[in-house]
């Protein structure tokens, strides 16, 4: 860790990044590292090939952006959590009090991490259609500003209430299924709200699959009980829900919203979803 580029997402959680900013530069200081304060937009059109770490600060959207560069080289991703989820950090060990993710990076700890290619996109974290596609892209900015993670929670709850099942057909692991399903989540780390709830038994973002959440509840009182079942732990294939881990999986599709990685996507055709074992360099825990 020599030349160091910070990219900033002023706009992140309640613009935690501003704050940070000061501090972030007395720690390169102090450290005697070369280094540069970028804007996400910045990032995103220019060329920074002189850097060898990439530190994103922001939340799940602006890391995601910043690994689709970092992925394949050998530049190392270094993780502020300043957003309203960061459950890439979360799932890391990443703590989002400012000088203990400081203390990470001064560490020195890297790990090698999986990324998933959804048609022709990258994602580090997890895909959702349907009802998760929804809590997503539909919570509102203001919400999020003012009760900032709780926010997704209450419209988690909002939507449950308005659930529509739509028919899917999926190709994974050999075989095609068609279903009716309220959710499906592709993840690379299925942590949720933090890491209080994970859709997955053993979920590794470095085990070359990613796991696979398929929720079939019809109505309010069968997923909140499906719901539950996933907070105290007991994920097991029933009626009303599906798990399973692959390294593939086609989704029949003519035109379908979701979001990739907390970022609102309108996919056109077939959804192909493939894992990228050990594509990202990344400081953790």
């Amino acid at each position: 860790m020599n030349n160091v580029l910070v990219v900033f997402n002023y706009n992140a959680g309640r613009k935690q990044a501003i704050i940070y900013k000061k501090k972030l530069h007395k720690f390169l200081l102090k450290g005697g590292y070369n280094f540069k304060f970028v804007s996400i937009d910045e990032f995103m059109t220019n060329d920074f090939e002189e850097f060898d770490t990439i530190i994103a600060v922001g939340g799940d959207g602006t890391v995601n952006k910043v690994a689709q560069r970092v992925a394949f080289t050998d530049k190392t991703l270094a993780i502020i959590p300043s957003g309203t989820a960061n459950l890439l950090a979360a799932k890391l060990g990443i703590p989002t009090n400012l000088k203990k993710a400081l203390k990470i990076i001064h560490n020195g700890n890297i790990k090698r991490i999986d990324a998933l290619t959804i048609n022709d996109k990258q994602c580090v974290l997890r895909c959702g259609l349907g009802y998760d596609s929804d809590i997503i892209c539909k919570t509102p900015q203001s919400l999020k500003n003012r009760f900032g993670y709780l926010a997704y929670f209450i419209a988690g709850i909002i939507f449950a209430l308005r659930l529509t099942p739509k028919t899917y057909e999926i190709t994974g692991n050999g075989k095609t299924k068609t279903i009716k399903a309220t959710c499906i989540i592709v993840s690379n780390a299925s942590n949720m709200y933090r890491n209080i709830i994970s859709l997955s038994n053993n979920s590794k973002v470095n085990d070359g699959y990613f796991d696979v959440f398929i929720l079939k509840a019809k109505n309010p009182i069968t997923f909140f009980y499906e719901f539950l079942r996933i907070i105290l732990g007991i994920r097991r294939n029933n009626l009303r829900a599906k798990y399973f881990k692959a390294k593939s999986l086609t989704i029949k599709n003519s035109w379908t919203s979701c979001h990739i990685d907390g970022e609102k996507t309108k996919l056109k055709s077939d959804i192909e979803i493939n894992i990228i074992p050990q594509a990202i360099k990344v400081f953790s825990k």
